[in-house]
């Protein structure tokens, strides 16, 4: 067993894969760059960073994660969609910009579909209704009472975001008038509001808010995703509760520009269902509670599940006239 070998062997990756990064052309001529739409410690960059030297060992060749952060993801998401198709410049796509941008942003400077070849996904993210510790709220049932007499607010990062869709839309389907969306620049500062009681709740994705939940300094009323989330087996989900058209979560995947050779897209998707069952990985995602499917939707099958949320989202967001200029 060569070093190269004993190296792919200690991630997790089957011995064979670098043998396929050996064959062929690509990559031999640098660094491939593994673009992250939205700053450091965030949740794209996180799994970025898991990606990029298990995506290395088993390539044979660095993979570089760059930070191209603004307009909430869409700088980045661009700068994949005009780059070369020659495997060098690759993304960690987002539901945030390829669904929920899409959605509510009438001029995005791309399409989310055909400017991408979108090779699979590789997390979901559930988005969860927090509010405080000690707030008077212990169930979904006694929030949505309260709103339907006087104003609870609620934070999102940012208008247009999933969260803002999702808030909108339990408004409407609890019958809810009086649950008003106060957005964000992003969820730091609606968490710092939160804690100080300027705003009653916020809804997130589970990602960064796991150890608060974990402490009890936030409590989580319902997740957003299918099933109930194992680290929180007592949050039910939106769906249990009357509402399933709350079921969402925010996916990461990978993807390059369109147009990206057939021998390279085979090699690369290749890997996505090894590295994200990797030991190590997954014991990171399980602490995240930002988890693969099993399997990953791949290729096609990827693309049909953009393409459905692309059209529900942007349902509920004409229902609400939510738009983002």
């Amino acid at each position: 067993m060569n070093r190269r070998q004993l190296m792919t062997a200690g991630l997790g990756l089957p011995l064979a894969a670098p043998a396929l990064a050996q064959s062929g052309a690509w990559p031999s001529r640098g660094s491939i760059r593994l673009i992250a739409q939205f700053p450091p410690g965030g949740l794209v960059d996180t799994v970025a960073r898991l990606m990029a030297p298990a995506m290395s060992q088993a390539l044979g060749q660095t993979v570089v994660v760059e930070n191209r952060a603004g307009a909430g993801g869409v700088i980045g998401t661009d700068a994949v969609a005009k780059a070369a198709p020659d495997g060098y410049t690759l993304l960690v796509s987002h539901a945030s910009v390829h669904v929920y941008s899409t959605a509510t942003m009438p001029s995005l400077p791309f399409d989310p579909i055909t400017d991408f070849t979108h090779m699979g996904m590789l997390v979901e993210a559930s988005n969860v209704l927090l509010v405080k510790g000690d707030s008077p709220y212990r169930t979904l049932d006694q929030y949505l009472t309260a709103a339907r007499t006087r104003a609870v607010r609620f934070g999102s990062s940012g208008i247009g975001s999933a969260p803002h869709l999702l808030g909108a839309m339990l408004s409407s389907e609890a019958h809810a008038p009086n649950l008003d969306h106060v957005p964000y620049r992003g969820s730091a500062p609606a968490l710092q509001d939160l804690m100080a009681n300027v705003i009653e709740s916020f809804i997130d994705p589970i990602t960064t808010n796991v150890q608060m939940m974990k402490d009890g300094v936030l409590r989580a009323l319902a997740v957003s995703t299918p099933q109930r989330l194992p680290a929180f087996p007592d949050v039910p989900t939106f769906a249990e509760l009357g509402f399933p058209k709350l079921t969402s979560a925010q996916w990461l995947g990978l993807s390059g520009p369109k147009g990206l050779p057939a021998p390279i897209v085979e090699r690369i998707s290749a890997l996505i269902p090894q590295i994200v069952t990797m030991p190590t990985l997954r014991a990171r995602f399980e602490e995240l509670q930002t988890l693969p499917r099993n399997p990953p939707p791949m290729g096609a099958e990827f693309v049909g599940i953009i393409r459905e949320q692309i059209r529900d989202w942007t349902a509920v967001a004409r229902q609400f006239n939510i738009v983002v200029s």
